[in-house]
């Protein structure tokens, strides 16, 4: 018991840091009223009070920071202008903390801007607030070195270690971001290898399929022709070889049935028959990949492909898609289906990958299964580099096969 209630105050902070990450304008208002209403309170208790003014101009400094994820610049400009007016016009007596707010708004440059921003805005930001804080109350009557030197090196200590720490975060970030995209691009890619692999072994179960069904069936064709030769002459030796085409026929079925419940086999949640009409389940996992796929359907109305061509059809677009995903990753795709009753054209074409991208070494099988695939149709296949850098695909098909599209492996 006491364990578990150690591991559970142990979660709590866990749990509240995932809960306002989840929330970050709510995290940023509580940041900044909080920030701005105890701000005001460490003042109202000074002696003489100071003016309602005086503590809303010291109030003011971080009410920016509402704003520190989407306007980071304007926040630190902000932050820079209300320190220096304060303590330009040194509106309230006694000893007031240093520029230690504005590391807020440093952290949040270095945190949401690039280094080419971030740290220009923090040298200047320290630049005007040691210069306010030299100056004081005296700016009509300026006291050269009035800010000590440990005070500057203070000042520098803390701004430096604001924007290490921001610049710290945003590097995380970066690589979180890269990391969550190369895992949804895993999973996108792992899901289409996996349909693949079901294409692969359901093919390899129709080919034995159709082997058994054609072993057999010979067989049965040869025994009979020998028992009705031999009937009228050997009426024993014609009944055997009916016997021996029962024995046969009763393999093969058996046989036939192990198969079909092979391809019948379904998941919980089966996934459309491959056709034309869900394409779309291509392109989405393409999509979750990062390619930003438009597709381009132009079949002509009360057009009907032979369930062959659909199918060969699908499976081209299924495996250029799979190539662009491993071969070039996130890049515009583009996807075009056009034709009527007498054949297909299918379009795919890629932009070029992106810099620094490694494709996956693949096993050349793809591009060769397309070409079988067309060839059953008597079509053609034209696939390489184009002048962009990317790659494209024009498969036609015809509309008469010259062997069963099922052949193509």
């Amino acid at each position: 018991m006491v364990t578990e209630t150690v591991m559970r105050t142990r979660a709590l902070p866990r749990t509240a840091q995932r809960w306002f990450a989840a929330r970050p304008r709510l995290t940023d208002v509580v940041l900044g009223g909080g920030l701005t209403l105890f701000d005001m309170a460490t003042v109202l208790g000074r002696s003489p009070a100071p003016g309602a003014w005086a503590v809303a101009l010291w109030g003011a400094q971080t009410v920016p920071l509402l704003w520190r994820r989407t306007r980071p610049r304007s926040v630190m400009a902000a932050m820079t202008v209300l320190y220096v007016a304060f303590q330009v016009l040194d509106p309230i007596p006694g000893k007031i903390p240093g520029p230690f707010l504005l590391m807020l708004g440093v952290y949040a440059l270095a945190r949401y801007e690039p280094v080419a921003v971030s740290l220009p805005g923090t040298v200047l930001c320290l630049a005007a607030a040691m210069t306010a804080d030299a100056l004081g109350g005296h700016w009509q009557t300026p006291r050269p070195g009035s800010l000590e030197p440990i005070s500057a090196t203070t000042f520098v200590f803390f701004f430096a270690l604001a924007w290490v720490l921001g610049h710290g975060a945003r590097r995380i970030g970066a690589d979180a971001d890269r990391l969550r995209d190369l895992n949804r691009r895993l999973r996108a890619e792992r899901e289409l290898n996996a349909r693949q692999a079901a294409v692969a072994e359901r093919a390899r179960i129709a080919r034995d399929l159709h082997d058994v069904v054609a072993h057999h069936v010979s067989a049965i064709a040869v025994q009979a022709r020998a028992a009705q030769d031999v009937m009228d002459d050997d009426p024993p030796l014609a009944a055997r070889g009916v016997e021996l085409i029962a024995v046969t026929a009763d393999t093969a079925l058996v046989e036939m049935r192990r198969l079909l419940g092979l391809l019948s086999f379904r998941e919980r949640e089966p996934a459309p028959e491959p056709s034309l009409d869900h394409l779309d389940t291509l392109l989405d996992a393409a999509r979750s990949a990062g390619c930003r796929v438009t597709y381009a359907p132009e079949i002509r109305a009360g057009a009907a492909p032979s369930a062959g061509m659909r199918v060969s059809a699908y499976r081209i677009v299924q495996e250029a898609l799979t190539n662009v995903v491993r071969h070039a990753g996130p890049v515009d795709v583009e996807v075009s289906v056009r034709g009527d009753d007498s054949g297909l054209v299918i379009e795919v074409r890629n932009g070029p990958a992106a810099p620094g991208h490694r494709p996956v070494t693949g096993s050349g099988r793809g591009l060769i299964g397309m070409r079988e695939r067309v060839a059953a149709f008597d079509g053609e296949l034209a696939a390489g580099p184009r002048a962009d850098g990317g790659w494209g695909l024009r498969a036609v098909l015809s509309g008469t096969a010259s062997r069963p599209a099922g052949a193509a492996g």
